[in-house]
């Protein structure tokens, strides 16, 4: 046990140059942009998305009854409780969700913090298969803990950084074709809003769509900025 502790302490950040972050950059947009690879990595953006929703119905007193991950990068996640107001929170958390668990990576890694962050999302992995309740989100989320194990076990811590700053980048980008995605329901597909959490927030509590995409944006602006201000600090 203690021997695991330590391997959670505290290191110098890995070091990277200007050359070796253009190369990481590459590798995420090669994950997060090209649609045949983004069909396969946009199920991951979506279970961050989910699981988004199921933290924040967690922190606000819900009980998370089940989530579900489909093949057409769409998913849901139920659960229950009293109030508005946690519903909302709940509810408005999925599209930031990939980008603020891209900027907290990154964070982690610039910071030292790689190993930690590896074994709180790995442990996080693990606890989701408990309330994943169809195949697709199944796989997805036991490839997606597998990997994570992979890492753990057999990468070098440097090798552990580089994974997360690339799969960090790619769920920030992944946050934007989200947004990119759920704005042109609402501008040019409006007979798709039933999928929009923006809508299904303003059915809930009366507000507009409007105020919820802001939101929406401002979250996941503010991740990016913090971020890039991450990466410009560090290295």
């Amino acid at each position: 046990m203690d021997d695991f502790l330590d391997s959670l302490a505290r290191t110098d950040p890995v070091e990277i140059s200007p050359t070796l972050l253009i190369v990481l950059v590459a590798a995420a947009a090669a994950l997060s942009i090209p649609q045949p690879i983004w069909r396969w990595f946009g199920l991951f953006t979506t279970l961050v998305h989910e699981l988004g929703h199921a933290v924040g119905a967690i922190l606000t007193g819900r009980f998370v009854h089940g989530m579900k991950i489909r093949m057409n990068h769409s998913g849901e996640a139920v659960s229950s409780g009293r109030g508005k107001l946690g519903a909302a929170i709940s509810g408005s958390l999925g599209y930031p969700a990939p980008a603020i668990v891209g900027a907290v990576q990154l964070w982690c890694v610039t910071q030292g913090c790689t190993a930690l962050a590896l074994v709180v999302g790995g442990a996080i992995l693990v606890l989701t298969l408990l309330v994943i309740r169809n195949l697709v989100g199944f796989l997805v989320v036991a490839v997606s803990a597998a990997a994570s194990v992979a890492l753990w076990l057999w990468a070098t811590p440097t090798q552990q950084s580089y994974a997360l700053l690339v799969i960090a980048i790619a769920l920030l980008v992944g946050s934007v074709r989200g947004f990119a995605a759920v704005v042109a329901v609402h501008t040019r597909g409006r007979t798709r809003l039933t999928s929009s959490d923006a809508y299904l927030l303003s059915r809930r509590t009366g507000i507009p769509s409007i105020f919820w995409l802001l939101l929406f944006s401002a979250l996941i602006g503010a991740s990016l900025v913090w971020a890039v201000t991450t990466v410009l600090e560090a290295y």
